[in-house]
């Protein structure tokens, strides 16, 4: 009908609601916070660009799923004193302890069974979606260009390309903050307080950048080709993990450079 459509996240109309909340006062908040002429607003995907993003939510969705089914196996087998190691990678060993288990009784047994065949069958579909990320990888060009960043592999550059769109950002700068890797200022009097990250934006973007960083800093030592000047001076200075999201936040930025100006990366000199 000619109108331009707007998407404002709620929790910037949130402001603008007065008193109780109700479809008049909803209303009333919207069309404030539209006329705010620095408002932001989300840019509308295609239907493409919809179907295409839901993979990567799938899977998701499925990984935590796993990994509840994993921490509720831990809790129950720590009830009758078995005591497993973190990590989707022993869950077989915990099954196996737990079947030849002499004082858990059968009952039991059953339902670790149970509760195995189901972290097994969740396995397989995330594997099965890994190998259709990895197919879409392969197919993308811009995945394939960010894949050469030092800590990011496949899943995360095609879910960079299928979750981001650079035009949405003014720079990576504001692209970091989006993402909530940039410190959450509480400023007041002319005295500038920075605090931890702010967390904002995507959680899961955020996370394979982060995991990814931890990734690069664990084999970062002079010599090797990941480990620049300004990353090992940051190590000697700071935790690891301070560290991590740091590379994090400038990985982000180089990220949205390369999918905006259409560049492939280059390569920092090797640090000494």
């Amino acid at each position: 009908m000619g109108h331009r459509v707007k998407l404002i996240p709620p929790q910037y109309v949130k402001p603008f609601v007065k008193r109780s909340k109700n479809d008049r006062n909803d209303a009333e908040a919207i069309s404030e916070a539209a006329s705010r002429p620095s408002m932001r607003t989300v840019s509308a995907k295609s239907v493409d660009e919809q179907a295409a993003i839901i993979i990567v939510r799938q899977r998701e969705m499925l990984v935590g799923q796993r990994t509840q089914a994993i921490n509720a196996l831990r809790g129950h087998a720590a009830e009758f004193g078995v005591i497993a190691a973190k990590g989707s990678n022993n869950v077989e060993i915990l099954l196996s302890t737990l079947s030849d288990h002499p004082v858990i009784p059968g009952m039991a047994k059953a339902m670790f069974e149970q509760m195995g065949g189901h972290v097994a069958d969740l396995d397989i579909k995330i594997q099965a979606i890994d190998r259709q990320l990895l197919e879409q990888h392969k197919a993308n060009e811009t995945s394939q260009r960010l894949a050469a960043i030092p800590g990011i592999g496949p899943i995360t550059a095609i879910t960079m390309a299928l979750s981001v769109n650079p035009a949405s950002f003014e720079s990576g700068r504001h692209f970091a903050a989006w993402l909530g890797l940039t410190p959450r200022e509480h400023s007041t009097g002319g005295k500038h307080r920075m605090g931890r990250i702010s967390k904002a934006g995507n959680e899961r973007l955020r996370q394979l950048l982060v995991v990814g960083a931890m990734a690069v800093l664990r084999f970062a030592k002079p010599g090797s080709k990941s480990a620049s000047g300004w990353l090992l001076q940051l190590l000697e200075r700071r935790p690891r993990k301070v560290a991590a999201v740091a590379l994090a936040n400038k990985v982000a930025r180089v990220v949205w450079a390369m999918m905006a100006h259409g560049e492939v990366y280059r390569r920092q000199p090797v640090a000494a």
